[in-house]
């Protein structure tokens, strides 16, 4: 049997796009009730986790790779691509930010910019979802 490993989308039943299209839709949800619980760190990560899921159901319905943290960017930039969304270059960094709000300390986070976060990575999970459905060549 293969290994599998969890950041490296696979398709062995034939749901992954679905599957990561659903938990990626899950996470802002989550998020905002840590939000509510003032856990300002888990409430960024989930609105990572949903783009990062969105970008594993985008990948995998292209066929493209998308195994390790880094090559979200280059998910993003080709998908960029395919989508004609003015607003997708200037929003698909929110998530990476957010990200990056895990690993900082609480004093400096605010619940705001962390909800506005939260809000503009909805509107990326709205304009990948589109591409997830079909393969387009790019």
């Amino acid at each position: 049997m293969t290994q599998m490993y969890p950041m490296e989308p696979y398709d062995h039943d034939g749901n992954a796009v679905a599957d990561y299209r659903r938990q990626s839709r899950l996470f802002p949800a989550r998020a905002r009730e840590y939000l509510a619980v003032d856990d300002l760190h888990q409430a960024a990560e989930k609105g990572w986790g949903a783009a990062a899921w969105m970008a594993k159901a985008v990948a995998e319905a292209q066929g493209w790779h998308y195994g390790k943290h880094e090559e979200f960017f280059t998910v993003m930039y080709r998908a960029e691509n395919l989508s004609d969304d003015p607003r997708l270059p200037g929003l698909w960094h929110v998530g990476n930010t957010l990200h990056g709000f895990f690993y900082t300390r609480k004093m400096f986070l605010r619940s705001d910019a962390i909800r506005q976060g939260l809000d503009q990575i909805e509107n990326v999970l709205d304009i990948l979802e589109p591409l997830t459905k079909a393969t387009f060549d790019a």
